[in-house]
């Protein structure tokens, strides 16, 4: 259990929170593996109607900690990293994110799956995978073209530029924007507005609506899976993580 991720249940409402402020909530193998049995308690628990996640300190995640992604990296399906994004894929109950400061790499992708996500006036976004030499994650091959249109999706996915709150709501990542510091507040709100819906009326409305697509998003994630782990060994990505450590700039020209 990781003491980074910090879980509590009150009224129906499932609370995880990214608790490594200091680091601006980067993920280790640890907290995917606390991440990943967490899901699995709350969509096991009855009393559970909603499972809500944020990050603590002002920021959602900063995505994974390279350091730590690096010592373990996810080589194997059921390496922690791939049971998470497979649980928040595969959850049947209302999914609900309150998304302050950053939300890079998994922290943007995990909001495709997310039935509910708000963010505040200053957060920022980031999908890097081309630029450390990887490829998408989560089904987001899929899902954000679906939502965002290809050639928005492209600019995301390919260039892995920062982008804003209100970008992130134009492409239908987000819900709402809000005020920075009012986000929580206004998810929780969010969340007890849904725990007084029937249960089983969300959950059917949920599958339903995902039923075209359950399938093919899962067979996505298997197949972009294979294909991140075939890149984490690439002289690319080795390139990458090698000019991020030494704080340069990286030199694809000779690597592809």
């Amino acid at each position: 259990m990781s003491q980074a991720v910090r879980i509590g249940t009150a009224d129906g409402v499932f609370h995880i929170e990214m608790a490594r402020p200091e680091k601006k909530n980067a993920l280790t193998a640890a907290m995917y593996r606390t991440l990943a049995d967490a899901l699995a308690t709350a969509e096991a628990d009855p009393a559970v109607r909603v499972i809500l996640i944020s990050g603590a300190g002002g920021n959602f995640t900063a995505g994974n900690d390279l350091a730590d992604f690096l010592e373990t990296p996810p080589m194997e399906q059921d390496a922690p990293v791939f049971r998470f994004i497979k649980g928040f894929a595969n959850l049947q109950k209302p999914f609900v994110a309150a998304v302050e400061g950053v939300a890079i790499g998994v922290g943007t992708t995990m909001l495709l799956h997310c039935d509910l996500a708000y963010a505040g006036s200053s957060a920022r976004f980031a999908l890097p995978f081309a630029n450390l030499g990887l490829t998408p994650e989560a089904a987001s091959s899929l899902l954000l073209p679906l939502c965002a249109g290809h050639a928005r999706a492209a600019e995301m996915l390919m260039l892995g530029e920062v982008f804003s709150a209100q970008a992130a709501l134009d492409a239908g990542i987000v819900n709402a924007v809000l005020p920075d510091g009012q986000v929580l507040d206004h998810a929780f709100e969010r969340c007890r507005k849904l725990t007084a819906q029937p249960a089983e009326s969300l959950r059917l409305t949920k599958q339903l609506m995902k039923r075209a697509q359950q399938a093919l998003i899962n067979d996505t994630m298997n197949v972009e899976a294979d294909v991140f782990k075939q890149r984490l060994v690439s002289p690319d990505a080795k390139e990458a993580f090698a000019a991020f450590f030494e704080k340069r700039k990286p030199d694809f020209s000779k690597t592809s």
